[in-house]
């Protein structure tokens, strides 16, 4: 009885050195796998209150608590939680009784990085009103695009975009939109000025009832770019490579949010003496390549990446929780069991899933890229984009593996290792990424198409080497008769589309030859890429400092592969 006694408590205490090495990272996915199941239970007791408890409640809650603890700093500028509370509280009123906004009602945000950006968006929640957060670098039909998914009946904008806001104005005055710049005064005819409403209005909290009918399905916000939210925010109307690390020098900063390309281009400034002089333990975001961690890590510091994968409308993300480098997360059984996903054979020519002989979708075996697919259920729900239909279909695939189920098309192919380990490998169809920015190629196409001399264009993404992503590049059929204008074509580029957006190449063909089912051949174009010694066909490259697509030369592509051209 008793060495039987023995032998079983000497197995239970090596059980946890016996898990360790047949599952390495057994107690990591336990740990992460429980600390989901408790988010996911405290989510759906807030949920089932009336009205539902969200982040404005916990906001209230800190602000309550520590009043007097700064939550923005904003340059010289401090706002503590308190302040923000009040000028939340005089926001909602302002907005409530001069631009008419109630519960179920939606205001566009147009401006940049700046403190009134929370308080507003606070005020808005305030209301029970979603706020449509419209990207400062966009311009014309790209604007009024998205401000027209949104259905928003006001739009806020920063007084710097006051030439972007003339430009669609004319729509918004015909729809009877209500136009505010953020100031004091306005000088536009039609639009009319906010902060004197703000000042004017009472900061005592608003009342319960003005958001009563709020639930965890009314829309809170409509995202067109990526955000954060977090406790003290230090926040800087650009970003700023050789700033960065006086700035968290200066703030005390211990939290960092990234994209890959941020890292990288701290990783590329001169190296200083007091690179390692600072108090950041811990960097989260997406994006990163393997070789960039290893030398942020190097360079400044044992800093913790804590990289994840994730889409604004996705039904699926993942987290990156033993800091594997280059990792974007890990196959966890425990979250498998909610989470149904797969990784499919996807063919990049048709831009669609591979089918079997009986109609269903094919996974991909370990190490071999897949598109990343995931049921849609009442733990995995998607909503789809406002005021996009066709759009909100696209991403749903029917019979997938079985007549009648439905998942979600993340658009992107991952890679899953033999240890479990999930990579992020490529974006498919009509997007591409740069700049930490989603390009849509059939934006960038539509604009380039408004060019008199334009026949026909294909706008796609190529890789460059050191950089994260793909930049744009076109593929233009003139009209007959017809020449390239360099300086035409920067022109008009610059005028309606962000930097990011602008395509950095372009070629031009006597014919755009189709496929047999009348597609673009655009996976030989992506390949192919832009080096004139091996494309006969005339290549230009677009020139910041001249302001003009210039020819493109050996010397030019040279150049942009050892980054002496800056893209």
């Amino acid at each position: 009885m008793l060495p039987a006694l023995c032998t079983a408590l000497a197995g239970l205490l090596l059980l946890p050195l016996l898990l360790r090495c047949a599952w390495p990272y057994f107690f990591q996915d336990l740990r992460f796998a429980l600390t989901m199941a408790r988010v996911a239970r405290r989510a759906r007791r807030a949920g089932a209150r009336r009205p539902a408890s969200t982040l404005l409640d916990v906001f209230a809650r800190r602000a309550r608590r520590t009043p007097h603890k700064p939550l923005l700093l904003f340059g010289a500028e401090v706002s503590t939680y308190e302040q923000v509370e009040r000028r939340s509280s005089q926001a909602a009123r302002a907005l409530r009784d001069a631009a008419g906004l109630r519960a179920g009602g939606c205001l566009a945000l147009f401006m940049g990085n700046r403190p009134a950006y929370v308080w507003v968006w606070l005020g808005c929640a305030k209301l029970g009103c979603a706020v449509a957060c419209l990207n400062s670098n966009i311009r014309a039909a790209s604007l009024l695009r998205c401000f027209q998914s949104s259905v928003a009946t006001v739009l806020l904008a920063a007084p710097e975009l006051k030439e972007s806001v003339e430009e669609i104005l004319p729509f918004l005055k015909k729809e009877n939109v209500k136009v505010y710049y953020l100031s004091k005064t306005s000088a536009t005819e039609g639009v009319e000025s906010f902060l004197d409403k703000v000042d004017a209005a009472s900061d005592e909290p608003t009342p319960l009832s003005w958001r009563s009918d709020v639930t965890f399905k009314t829309p809170a916000m409509y995202i067109y770019t990526s955000g954060t939210t977090g406790a003290t925010i230090v926040l800087r109307a650009r970003f700023s490579a050789s700033q960065f690390w006086d700035d968290c020098r200066k703030f005390n900063v211990t939290v960092i949010q990234y994209i890959g390309e941020m890292l990288r281009y701290l990783c590329s400034v001169p190296q200083r003496n007091n690179d390692q002089d600072h108090k950041v333990r811990l960097a989260i975001g997406n994006g990163i390549r393997a070789d960039v961690w290893r030398e942020f890590i190097r360079r400044f510091g044992n800093i913790s990446i804590l990289e994840f994968y994730a889409s604004t409308e996705g039904n699926i993300s993942f987290v990156n929780y033993t800091g594997k480098i280059g990792a974007v997360g890990r196959v966890n059984c425990l979250q498998k069991k909610i989470l149904h996903y797969e990784l499919v054979k996807y063919d990049v020519e048709k831009d669609e899933p591979v089918r079997d002989e009986n109609g269903y979708c094919v996974r991909v075996p370990k190490g071999k890229p897949g598109l990343l697919i995931c049921k849609i259920s009442q733990y995995a729900p998607f909503s789809g984009y406002a005021g996009a239909k066709q759009q909100t279909e696209k991403k749903q695939l029917r019979d997938v593996f079985q007549k009648g189920d439905l998942y979600f098309n993340s658009g992107d192919l991952l890679v899953i290792d033999n240890n479990n380990f999930i990579y992020f490998h490529d974006r498919t169809g009509d997007t591409f990424r740069w700049k930490g920015e989603n390009v849509s190629t059939t934006e960038v196409a539509d604009v380039l198409g408004l060019i008199d001399c334009v026949q026909e264009v294909i706008v796609y993404g190529v890789s460059v080497p050191g950089y994260e992503g793909r930049t744009g590049m076109a593929c233009i059929q003139l009209k007959e008769n017809c020449e390239f204008n360099g300086e035409g074509t920067y022109r008009h580029v610059n005028t309606h589309l962000p930097n990011y957006a602008r395509p950095r190449f372009i070629r031009i063909k006597s014919a755009i030859e189709l496929t047999a089912t009348f597609k673009y051949h655009k996976v030989q174009l992506m390949e192919e890429g832009f080096n004139p010694a091996v494309i006969k066909d005339r290549l230009y490259f677009l020139d910041d400092k001249e302001n003009l697509y210039v020819q493109m030369t050996q010397d030019i592509y040279n150049s942009v592969k050892t980054h002496d051209f800056k893209l």
